[in-house]
């Protein structure tokens, strides 16, 4: 599991990479199918995956880690929506990691949404 801050440098989320995104209290709240990212309460496509960084549909790093350099693109194409996983066992609670160093903005800044703007998609 990795973790998973926002612009700010607060935890928002445990990524298992390439597989499933939890909650800090280890609730499934998305899943990974594709390099994109899709709730698991509505189905809907929220975004796009890159290394264990997660950037939003405008192609703006919504999500990062410490061990990924942020990086902006262009907006990606919509995928094509998956068949929605089975439900993946609870993991174990996670220590808190340390709060990382606030990186420098990406070129075209942060993404806008907050992490309940990005679920609620």
């Amino acid at each position: 599991m990795v973790p998973l801050f926002d612009k700010d440098c607060n935890l928002v989320a445990w990524m298992e990479p390439g597989k499933h995104i939890f909650d800090p209290n280890m609730n499934w709240v998305a899943f990974i199918d594709g390099g994109n990212v899709w709730s698991v309460e509505t189905g809907s496509w929220l975004g796009q995956v890159y290394g264990i960084n997660i950037r939003d549909k405008q192609g703006k790093t919504i999500f990062w880690n410490p061990e990924q350099e942020v990086e902006n693109t262009f907006p990606p194409l919509i995928p094509l929506r998956p068949l929605r996983p089975l439900r993946p066992l609870r993991p174990l609670r996670q220590l808190t990691p340390l709060r990382p160093l606030k990186p420098l903005t990406p070129l075209g800044g942060w993404s806008l949404l907050s992490w309940k703007e990005f679920l609620d998609q």
